[in-house]
């Protein structure tokens, strides 16, 4: 970058005063910058984490970058960016939530450097669009194709991904968990489409994380319904799940029947009793052995009455089924729901070899269907943990581990971890820098050093001296080894692909993409308009 010789005055002859908008421009960097230094400590393996008290008095602990974000209370519209953007990369790739804004604000701190040395935030914006795409081919390049077959490859990204959470020493439970709940779901016919909504978490209180499992089949945190005697356990299970309500009619407006005599009330009760026998008798005859009922707001979905009535006619009763929960369990039992009594037919009946009602070690009951017929490509998992905050931050971990290895089935390539890549990409944009003219290659060297955070930051939460560590990274990728990176357990600096700490080519490009994105965004705005 050669300086013109001649001085300039420092002001040129503008038509407008730029003060202002410089002011903001500096506000909203300062703003996004403050939001991004809050997550940085909880990156990485031995990243802190953060313990977040909401105004309802509820407390998380929590190491995922979108949850700490999501649930601070940010006000400056900018700082508001960084929050959408973890929120994005959750969406994408569901991990590298915080390495995302780690990025960002790295980015921005360099655009802050060369807008005070007077380029402008269009040039710098521009630039940064050109480095990303480049960086997104380095990456690619150094990527290593895998295959869904290699179940090996696909447990590693996924213990690499918990490694970081509090759950981490439970990695090697539920890292092959992960990985089987997710093949379990895969449809061949379309392998790339993986809906994590087909894989359901249910929570339930006491035992410790060990205690987690798959169940090929359902789980409901519930009890059966017990009143008069009611089953609790029933092989070669016909299940029916209704929406409707097994109780006597009400009317459709408020009102009151005026009953004068016993006998008008004895004839009333009698027939709210054939009614319900009716109902039974006609669930009966298909051979419907399990009811699972939906809930009702309009009425009592079932009443103390019908429910003596359905545990004489040897009908297991599961109530209070979620509305949102039906089409999980009918994608699962592969059956229909049925809405009327009059279309209780045996067809839209679900089979299963057992239901029954297990109890856990602490009081604790839940019921399992297992053995289903023709299953549905879905699954559930059961998560335990001893205390709330650890099994929302079981089902946080275990979500992200889920996400990974539905981002190896999307895009078949692993890259290495330990900031690896993120060292390669600094020093292969920093050559490239050298090959551009002017502007472009000053803005993309300033980039391609920010990109050295996360290495950086690794270090330092892993209490290293982080200096020499990335003195060291640099040297070792110079002289040709494209895999070194920060072993944190050894504080030294080894291949980090005999470590096993890999993780998916999609995490790190989406990463770098949406950042670069979100900081263009920013640099763009010159003005906050308030409208009243």
């Amino acid at each position: 970058m050669a300086a013109p010789a001649v001085a300039k005055p420092k002001f040129t002859e503008t038509f407008i005063d730029n003060k202002r908008k410089d002011d903001i421009r500096m506000a909203n960097i300062a703003a996004a910058q403050s939001v991004a230094d809050a997550v940085r400590t909880s990156l990485g393996p031995k990243g802190m984490d953060k313990m977040i008290s909401t105004s309802s008095g509820e407390v998380i602990i929590t190491n995922d970058g979108a949850t700490i974000l999501n649930k601070m209370e940010v006000l400056q519209p900018a700082a508001k960016f960084l929050v959408e953007l973890s929120k994005s990369q959750d969406v994408v790739a569901g991990d590298g939530t915080t390495t995302v804004v780690v990025i960002a604000g790295a980015l921005l701190k360099a655009s802050l450097t060369l807008l005070s040395a007077g380029i402008h935030p269009t040039v710098v914006s521009d630039a940064l669009n050109k480095a990303s795409i480049k960086a997104v081919e380095v990456l690619s390049a150094m990527a290593i194709p895998v295959e869904l077959s290699d179940r090996d490859s696909l447990v590693k990204s996924a213990s690499t991904s918990l490694n970081s959470k509090v759950v981490s020493q439970y990695s090697s439970l539920l890292a092959p968990l992960a990985v089987d709940a997710v093949l379990s779901v895969v449809d061949p016919a379309k392998p790339d489409l993986v809906d994590l909504k087909d894989i359901k978490i249910v929570k339930k209180l006491g035992g410790t994380v060990d205690d987690t499992e798959l169940v090929k089949g359902l789980v409901f945190d519930k009890k059966v319904s017990h009143a008069a005697g009611g089953l609790t356990r029933m092989e070669n299970a016909k299940i029916g799940v209704i929406q409707f309500q097994i109780s006597p009619p009400k009317t459709d407006i408020e009102q009151s029947i005026v009953v004068s005599d016993y006998t008008q009330m004895d004839r009333i009760l009698k027939e709210e009793r054939n009614y319900i026998l009716g109902m039974i008798k006609k669930i009966k005859a298909t051979g419907c052995n399990v009811l699972l009922i939906q809930k009702s707001i309009l009425r009592d979905a079932v009443t103390d009455l019908s429910l003596h009535y359905l545990a004489k006619a040897k009908i297991l009763v599961i109530k209070d089924v979620e509305r949102d929960e039906i089409e999980f369990i009918t994608k699962t039992l592969n059956c229909l729901p049925i809405s009327n009594i009059e279309h209780f037919r045996a067809e839209k009946l679900g089979y299963a070899d057992l239901v029954e009602e297990v109890s856990l070690g602490d009081g604790g009951k839940i019921v399992k269907i297992t053995g289903i017929k023709d299953i549905g490509r879905t699954t559930s998992v059961l998560v335990r943990g001893s205390n709330h905050l650890v099994l929302d931050e079981a089902e946080r971990s275990l979500h992200d581990a889920l996400c990974v290895v539905r981002c190896l089935v999307n895009k078949k390539f692993l890259i290495a971890g330990g900031g690896a890549p993120e060292i390669e990409l600094s020093r292969q944009l920093g050559a490239w820098a050298k090959v551009l003219q002017g502007m472009e290659g000053y803005c993309t060297k300033a980039f391609a050093e920010a990109l050295e955070v996360i290495p950086y930051t690794l270090a330092e939460n892993a209490g290293l001296n982080p200096i020499t560590i990335v003195t060291e990274l640099r040297n070792r990728h110079a002289q040709g080894e494209i895999n070194a990176g920060i072993n944190v357990r050894k504080g030294q600096i080894t291949n980090i692909m005999d470590e096993n700490v890999v993780q998916p080519l999609l995490v790190s490009t989406s990463a770098i993409a949406l950042a670069t994105e979100c900081v263009r965004m920013i640099l763009k705005i010159d003005d906050i308009v308030t409208v009243r």
